[in-house]
């Protein structure tokens, strides 16, 4: 279904989800290209942010300099790392504040992620007139997520399109 090309659209990507998703299924990676090309369809881009996390060993900062090339605005937070060796960087309230801020400029919210902590989210914008597409792996997306949406988009149904082959196995869910 072609989507009207006058709709403003802002994608908002949980990084984190979608990588261990990807890395969980399939043992690979996700193409953030591909996700954006699907994610906006030829309508006006606005703009995008990554929701990521920077450890202390500084690895991923390739993967956030490859994002920034894509137009992508990464959202750059530092891993907390507690007494006993419990870690945690959780970008909900980040990913909420910058929808909210947003919405009123855009049509179009898509939201790259399957956490059903998102729900409440999806259901706000809805009733600020705002159309709310999920892209995200339907194994594990949160089916209450999945249906709020205006749109789901499941990553599941074309793999090859949305992976990059990460070992020899080819993209064969576990």
């Amino acid at each position: 279904m072609a989507k009207p090309k006058e709709q403003r659209v802002e994608v908002l990507i949980d990084a984190s989800n979608l990588y261990h998703s990807a890395k969980n299924l399939y043992h690979a990676r996700i193409n953030f290209k591909e996700v954006l090309k699907e994610a906006v369809a030829g309508r006006k881009f606005i703009r995008a942010f990554a929701y990521v996390v920077r450890t202390k060993t500084g690895v991923e900062e390739p993967f956030f300099e490859a994002l920034t090339k894509l137009g992508i605005e990464t959202r750059i937070k530092d891993l907390q790392e507690f007494y006993g060796g419990q870690k945690k960087a959780d970008w909900d309230v980040g990913v909420v504040i910058d929808a909210i801020r947003t919405a009123p400029a855009l049509d179009v919210i898509i939201l790259a992620s399957g956490d059903g902590d998102f729900v409440p989210l999806v259901e706000y914008l809805k009733n600020q007139g705002k159309r709310v597409e999920v892209l995200a792996f339907g194994k594990t997306t949160s089916s209450h997520l999945k249906e709020i949406a205006d749109e789901f988009i499941d990553i599941d149904k074309d793999p090859q399109k949305f992976l990059l082959i990460t070992n020899n196995t080819g993209l064969r869910p576990k």
